[in-house]
């Protein structure tokens, strides 16, 4: 088995595309819940790679699940700004816990492969994902337009502001109103800007060579001692 064998960030970023295309098409709840059951089925991909402990892992699948569950029960029982808001912040935790365990495994690879990429562009689109749901959580817990003309904050036009910010493409035709959306609206591209040319973009150039050796330690594993004699003088090596 090689040590990439469990990863599948091929198809946790056909599915993100997937929930892209989804989002942008369908603007209703139960287009809201099956991408909630794409998102989730990333995650899971995800965790299915990462190094925890089972039954840590086993406990945060559960939680997750069961989570989600009553999010999407509650939010079909009675639509409203407030369930829809609070559907948004249970994606958004999703969506983080994703990108972090994606993240957690990609730079435990020794070598960067396929996997490592699609991992790192699936963190990636998550980011764009993640700050879309926090954009729509503060466009329907707040009081306040989120857009500046009164412009409708519907969840493809969020989805859509999302990446044209992160990418800092600057159309210009949605303009967000208030501290909070241009707050997250500026912590977003320089999120976005940072992780593509820090990650992506140094581990594209990295592909098919293997990592550094003091970047191939796993979390919590101290540096093998060096060898006899390794790391002695010449001096020091002729009087041992």
């Amino acid at each position: 088995m090689t040590e990439h064998s469990a990863d599948r960030y091929g198809l946790v970023f056909a599915l993100l595309i997937s929930s892209f295309v989804l989002d942008a098409v369908f603007n209703n709840p139960r287009a809201q819940l099956a991408i909630l059951l794409i998102y989730l089925l990333a995650l899971l991909l995800g965790l299915r790679a990462t190094s925890l402990p089972r039954r840590q892992g086993r406990q945060l699948r559960i939680a997750l699940l069961l989570g989600s569950v009553v999010m999407g029960a509650v939010a079909l029982a009675a639509p409203s700004d407030g369930t829809t808001g609070a559907l948004a912040v249970w994606l958004a935790l999703i969506l983080f816990v994703t990108i972090v365990m994606i993240l957690r495994r990609v730079l435990q690879h020794h070598a960067v492969s396929m996997q490592t990429i699609f991992g790192a562009l699936s963190a990636y689109l998550l980011i764009g994902f993640l700050f879309a749901a926090l954009y729509a959580a503060v466009a329907r817990l707040g009081s306040a337009d989120f857009f500046a003309g009164g412009q409708p904050a519907t969840a493809s036009t969020l989805q859509y502001f999302s990446f044209v910010t992160m990418t800092t493409t600057g159309y210009g035709d949605f303009t967000p109103a208030g501290s909070a959306p241009r707050s997250l609206a500026v912590l977003e591209a320089l999120v976005g800007q940072i992780f593509l040319v820090t990650l992506v973009a140094r581990l594209v150039a990295m592909f098919g060579q293997p990592r550094p050796v003091h970047l191939r330690s796993s979390p919590g594993r101290q540096p093998e001692p060096p060898a006899a004699g390794q790391g002695l003088s010449a001096g020091d090596r002729d009087s041992a």
